[in-house]
């Protein structure tokens, strides 16, 4: 294990964590929220200390050797860290007196899961709002890319990129756009900062204000779900809540897709399997939910309009609501969960299973049914005309064994607090999955600040573990992971 230079990398994600918090600061004082604003300059003092202890007193003479091990394990660490870190202004602003509580909300932040142990987030000051908003959208594409894509191409530590990227992004599988993984990265920022501020201009085209758009738009790239209102979207104007139902799926759909369209491949783009699929979910399923819950609303347009936006917030695992979809008949309530497990496509800012492993499984078991008919004929697995490989297969395989057997532990983990299955499954789910509300206890108009500080502590690394799509957290639990070679 190559200590050094996890220690220097993780130094570098804390500084670039403590110019992150400068912005929220910023606005703090641009409120006038003096104490906001000094709580969040402290937190940057002590995420620059030990940004600079890491990041160089104790990586001096760090060795390049990087590989996949360290990969994983620096992933791990770094979004613990970012999230211990980034808690510090909720506790020294008062917002959020408990650190443990802080901790869950800036894991829930970074990982852009949006769930919430805040009551009622209208008595937050402007400092924290846009504090967890930004948090969504630095965790949409994830830290480390950003410091992939802004870092030198001559930088000596370039060893580690295809290590990083390959850990921090979301799939089954993670190929190149160009070439270079660098390069990789920053054209994948620029797409995601294009579709961004596209939003904010549709946004304040409708009335929004400036600082609430802002926020919106931060949490629907991110596809986190955190708001400025305690109503989510429910009190919007139906173009906002239209609006933000279209950005939300264009922001589940994988990047790479956007490239391929700017560089003309239209084909390629619109053809693709993953994207046929997820959007096929997206129709079919609004259009069940709008049959099962017409009597709820009184126009089709209002019915189809609730139908298509919970649909969209709850594929993409954005965790917005115009609704209270808990109290929705049970048919509807069944394809939300299935909607939260599904996920969106791979290489988006959505969380989940994600499409691509939804269809590589569907693809599986037909060819597994095609070898017991005819166990003498060769088959093989095609995604959009190209062969998996076995290896893809088998890691999708594995990570379907660890995800249902980290929800079960989840659950059992969560009855401690004698609440109903209904919350506890859901809870487990939602956060796993990093969608936000679930049903019950846990629904669009609750929260999670009834459970104990043992199930926030779980729940906290659970939205990690999802997020990193599990197996950069299980390695910082392995023996074998912190032997030398």
């Amino acid at each position: 294990m190559n200590y050094k230079m996890l220690y220097r990398i993780c130094g570098r994600v804390l500084l670039l964590e403590a110019a992150f918090m400068l912005l929220p600061a910023a606005v703090s004082l641009c409120y006038g929220e003096f104490h906001t604003a000094l709580a969040f300059a402290e937190s940057v003092f002590f995420a620059l200390c030990a940004g600079l202890i890491l990041g160089f007193l104790l990586s001096r003479g760090a060795e390049k050797g990087f590989y996949a091990r360290e990969g994983l394990v620096v992933t791990g660490l770094c979004w613990i860290i970012m999230s211990a870190f980034g808690a510090i202004p909720f506790v020294r602003n008062g917002d959020i007196p408990s650190y443990i509580d802080a901790f869950f909300e800036m894991a829930s932040g970074f990982t852009t899961t949006g769930a919430s142990i805040i009551p009622n987030v209208e008595l937050m000051s402007h400092g924290t709002l846009f504090w967890r908003n930004f948090s969504n959208w630095i965790g949409g594409m994830g830290v480390l890319v950003f410091l992939l894509a802004i870092s030198s191409s001559k930088s000596k530590d370039s060893g580690f990129t295809v290590h990083i990227l390959r850990a921090e992004s979301p799939g089954p599988s993670v190929g190149k756009i160009v070439p270079k993984m660098r390069q990789t990265a920053t054209i994948l920022y620029m797409i995601y900062i294009a579709l961004t501020v596209l939003n904010i201009i549709f946004l304040m085209a409708g009335g929004m204000p400036a600082f609430e758009a802002v926020c919106h738009a931060m949490g629907t790239a991110g596809t986190g779900g955190f708001g400025v209102k305690a109503d989510s979207f429910a009190s919007y104007s139906p173009y906002i809540q239209n609006v933000t139902t279209v950005f939300m799926l264009l922001f589940g759909v994988n990047f790479s897709i956007y490239y391929l369209i700017l560089m003309k491949k239209l084909k390629a783009a619109f053809f693709d399997e993953e994207v046929k699929l997820y959007f096929s979910i997206v129709v079919a399923s609004s259009l069940l939910i709008a049959w099962n819950i017409r009597g709820l609303y009184g126009t089709l347009e209002e019915t189809l309009r609730a139908s298509f936006f919970q649909v969209a917030s709850m594929i993409t695992t954005t965790g917005f609501a115009t609704a209270d979809f808990d109290a929705w008949p049970v048919f509807s309530k069944s394809l939300i969960l299935f909607l939260m497990i599904v996920g969106a496509c791979a290489g988006s800012t959505g969380g989940g299973m994600k499409c691509a492993r939804v269809l590589l499984l569907l693809k599986s078991l037909r060819r597994n049914i095609k070898k017991n008919l005819h166990p003498r004929t060769v088959q093989v697995v095609n995604i959009n005309d190209r062969e998996v490989s076995e290896d893809v297969i088998s890691n999708t395989n594995a990570y379907l064994a660890a995800y249902f057997t980290i929800v079960v532990l989840l659950v059992i983990i969560l009855s401690l607090d004698e609440f109903s299955i209904e919350t506890n499954l859901s809870a487990a789910l939602c956060t796993f999955n990093n969608i936000g509300p679930g049903l019950g206890k846990v629904g669009p108009t609750c929260n999670f600040s009834e459970y104990s500080n043992l199930s926030k502590i779980v729940l906290s690394f659970a939205m990690i573990t999802g997020r990193l799509e599990i197996f950069p957290i299980l390695s910082l639990f392995s023996r074998t992971t912190w032997k030398k070679v």
